[in-house]
């Protein structure tokens, strides 16, 4: 028979909520967090719904936080099975969200619930923030769910977020931190007019050319024990008019640095500045940060994890920063300790997306585990 978190996680599979469609997921974990005495908040923005749960009125506060939204499945006649109606088949469960996250979120569940059985009187509060805008343009999930809290002075001190970190087995990575995020699209003007007379024209491509070039090569840290360099890629280029006879009359470019914490974005800015201007470029840019960097290299919350990984794995779990963006980039400037610890990453947005039940029930097992470390 399948454990509950097994089941849990299946019937939340079952739901499509492809991003920001909740699809009925959180009132399901309303019923079984309302039932073992969590009161229970929904905050919906625009399209988005959000669950803010706590049991108790105290601190310290640890968070589990996590998102029902899914990606698109993608081309149907490539998956094995639909990806909406889970299905178990040699230990491991597929379907949509199977990974990402919904088996974390069963998992945080059935802890909450066989610990709260075992103390119910347990210290400070258990809480869980769960958004259905993750996997989307994340401006009306996470981050306005903790402007809320802000607002009325609720505090969250641990923020256990069940991003799938693991590589191998479930436990090997914890993710004690991410890079920051910051994109931009620059525009050079140029002059256009016919490739037979140069003279009268001002080709952008070949203007940009220098520049992205001294972009590409620059070194902008050398990172430090938990985040590797920063790095910049340029993701687009696009120009022309479709005629191999014209020369354009301004090139569009998109690039994205993925930066640690040796870094901040207003360094970011003046620098690339500096350099675009060295070439004495005619342009225009625009930024956009999607994500400041955040690290908790220590602390009563990766103590506590630590702990249980090895209780219940006999893993030494490797702590590192890689990987693109979480929401717990809104979740650390209030001044939390922020860990992520989920299941194995490698099905992450593909067909066929699976979990190992063993593992999943591991998985509680840390969770719960973590939960007595803490507020015990």
């Amino acid at each position: 028979m399948s454990s509950e978190t097994i089941k849990l996680a299946s019937d939340l599979i079952a739901r499509a909520s492809v991003t920001p469609d909740d699809a009925g997921c959180q009132e399901m974990l309303i019923e079984r967090l309302s039932a073992i005495g969590f009161t229970c908040e929904s905050m919906v923005f625009d399209d988005v719904t959000n669950l803010w749960a706590r049991r108790g009125n105290a601190g310290p506060v640890l968070a589990f936080a996590g998102h029902t939204d899914v990606v698109p499945p993608g081309p149907l006649e490539k998956w094995h099975s639909d990806p909406f109606v889970p299905e178990i088949r040699d230990g491991v469960l597929y379907g949509r969200g199977a990974a990402d996250m919904k088996s974390s979120i069963a998992a945080m569940v059935t802890a909450c619930e066989r610990f709260v059985e075992q103390h119910a009187d347990h210290s400070g509060s258990i809480a869980l923030l769960i958004t259905s805008d993750e996997e989307g343009i994340a401006i009306n999930g996470t981050v306005r769910v903790i402007e809320a809290l802000q607002a009325r002075g609720e505090k969250i001190d641990w923020a256990l977020i069940g991003e799938p970190s693991s590589h191998e087995h479930v436990g090997d990575v914890s993710k004690n931190g991410r890079r920051g995020s910051i994109g931009a699209k620059l525009v050079i003007h140029g002059v256009q007019g016919h490739v037979a007379y140069p003279h009268k024209v001002d080709n952008p491509i070949h203007r940009a050319m220098p520049a992205l070039h001294d972009l590409a090569r620059h070194e902008w840290d050398q990172g430090n024990q938990f985040f590797p360099p920063t790095s910049l890629q340029i993701s687009n280029i696009n120009s022309g008019t479709g005629a191999h006879n014209v020369v354009p009359g301004h090139a569009e470019v998109l690039f994205n640095l993925r930066y640690s914490t040796e870094i901040d974005a207003r360094q970011i800015i003046e620098t690339t500045k500096v350099i675009l201007d060295k070439h004495e470029l005619d342009y225009d840019i625009n930024w956009s940060i999607s994500g400041y960097p955040f690290l908790t290299p220590e602390g009563e919350l990766v103590k506590a994890a630590q702990q249980a990984i090895r209780q219940h794995t006999g893993l030494t779990t490797n702590l590192q920063t890689t990987g693109g963006t979480s929401d717990g980039r809104f979740i650390a400037p209030t001044g939390a300790q922020v860990l992520e610890l989920g299941p194995v990453n490698d099905s992450i947005h593909k067909v066929n997306e699976h979990v190992d039940i063993g593992e999943l029930d591991t998985l509680s097992d840390i969770y719960q585990s973590i939960l007595k470390n803490l507020l015990t």
